[in-house]
């Protein structure tokens, strides 16, 4: 369920904070501050195609490739979080660098998880928990949960921050876990001995794998 829930998360950005009907997030995000009820309508809205589109999605891969690239480039501050995946090895690095290993890094997230969209239960419900601020200024904390039948609640929480005049998501954690740190932490020694092009590249050709389930 949780390598579910994070690609899912990775996938969309902001699909598992939703409301259980489009009218409750319509309500629901009146009151809220701009990147909560960013969140809430974008997943609603990325729910309710998900759902209606089920059928096409699981005779056509490319198809749902093609919608999870659109919704995650709208969302997601995938050079940001790249950086911040990066770490250390970030440091001296050109914007063509660390751009190139934010889509190689996506590209293969895409190819390993995005059929998990499709295993998804769209029924579960989802509620905005509490929204604050981040340290020095970096952006926002929007915490979520997903509440389920016959199991505890699961904690989802979004990191925003301002780029290009709008609100995007460059980490989230699903049960406390960072995607932010899971790959820095699994790529920090393929760094040390390689170029980022070079890893870029490995994970282009799916000799390197990202894993999302650690």
């Amino acid at each position: 369920m949780k390598a579910v829930l994070t690609a899912l998360a990775l996938a969309c950005a902001t699909l598992t904070v939703a409301a259980s009907a489009p009218a409750q997030a319509a309500t629901a995000a009146a009151t809220m501050p701009a990147p909560s009820r960013m969140v809430l309508d974008n997943s609603t809205r990325v729910i309710a195609a998900l759902e209606k589109r089920r059928a096409e999605f699981n005779r056509d891969p490319v198809a749902l490739r093609s919608f999870i690239s659109s919704e995650f480039s709208q969302m997601f501050d995938k050079d940001y979080a790249a950086r911040q995946v990066l770490g250390r090895h970030a440091r001296g690095a050109t914007d063509a660098d660390v751009a190139n290993f934010a889509d190689a890094l996506t590209n293969n997230l895409m190819q390993r998880y995005g059929s998990s969209l499709l295993a998804f239960n769209t029924k579960l419900t989802a509620r905005v928990k509490s929204q604050g601020d981040l340290p020095r200024g970096l952006g926002v904390k929007v915490s979520s949960e997903l509440v389920r039948s016959g199991g505890e609640p699961i904690p989802v929480d979004y990191l925003l921050r301002q780029s290009g005049g709008s609100w995007k998501v460059f980490d989230v954690m699903v049960e406390g876990v960072s995607f932010v740190q899971t790959f820095r932490a699994q790529f920090d020694a393929e760094l040390q001995n390689k170029t980022i092009a070079q890893v870029a590249q490995e994970l282009r050709s799916g000799s390197l794998q990202a894993d999302a389930k650690r």
